[in-house]
């Protein structure tokens, strides 16, 4: 099951800024090991480089390249790249994302050009480079990674961050609707509170640096009493990818824990 021999799959944001297990870096190794060719991308070349390393070294395949994907020049020359070495594209993954504190009042205008353009226009720019392709060839698979806080509010001030993953939602929706009948899926992952390298980085922006008791307040808020990780994600998108989510499409799986059906109110 969920096997994607002979597939080729892009991964955006495949590389983790720290030691550790950052989503994209899990979910390139998770679709290689069940078959995929991937072409891995990040703005950080050695940070995607590192996943190859470790894809190459379970004798999996693995393309790397450095991508800017709110750029749409760059983003139309990684499809191009990808289908002109591989001869086709089945699954791409939108992982790319990050969040910057503010509300309405406080936010820089720019921050919010920013986080929109990194958060939400890069899936539609790199949608749109792909959806011709699996078009033509009747079939493909998108999955958006998303978060819960589009659709609810998780203890911080990221107005244009939570903005952003609401519409990718949304973006999914009506695309799935749109390219249904063309043999392309899309879906949405939402994860909730992962504990993953960029954990460190939030405390920083959103908790004095107090890392510890960034970490404890996370687990806390979850309904399981842990976060999550970076491989529920990567299984999640893996599933969505697969010929067994083949009659799923405009869809949101929700891997949160359970805190979207919390109440807040303790039983």
């Amino acid at each position: 099951m969920l096997r994607l021999d002979g597939r080729v799959a892009i991964v955006t944001g495949c590389g983790s800024s720290a030691p550790g297990w950052g989503n994209g870096k899990a979910i390139a190794t998770l679709l290689a090991r069940q078959g995929a060719t991937v072409y891995g991308v990040d703005l950080d070349l050695a940070a995607a480089q590192a996943t190859q390393a470790i894809v190459v070294g379970e004798d999996n395949r693995m393309h790397v390249a450095a991508c800017d994907v709110t750029d749409s020049a760059q983003v139309d020359a990684l499809v191009a790249d990808c289908v002109a070495r591989f001869g086709r594209l089945d699954i791409l993954i939108n992982n790319v994302g990050r969040s910057e504190p503010g509300t309405p009042e406080s936010m820089d205008a720019q921050v919010w050009r920013e986080q929109l353009d990194l958060n939400l226009t890069s899936a539609f720019l790199t949608s749109k480079a792909a959806l011709p392709v699996m078009a033509r060839q009747g079939a493909g698979a998108i999955v958006n990674i998303s978060s819960i806080a589009g659709m609810r509010w998780v203890g911080k001030d990221q107005v244009a961050y939570a903005t952003a993953k609401a519409g990718l939602v949304q973006f999914t929706k009506v695309t799935a609707v749109a390219y249904a009948a063309k043999g392309v899926r899309l879906n949405c992952v939402v994860p909730g509170l992962m504990f993953t390298p960029l954990v460190e980085r939030l405390a920083q922006k959103y908790n004095q640096g107090d890392y510890e008791g960034m970490v404890a307040k996370r687990h806390a808020q979850v309904p399981m009493g842990r976060m999550g990780d970076a491989w529920d994600v990567a299984h999640a998108a893996l599933f969505l990818s697969s010929d067994e989510a083949r009659y799923i499409t405009g869809a949101e799986l929700v891997v949160d824990g359970g805190i979207t059906a919390f109440t807040g109110v303790p039983g």
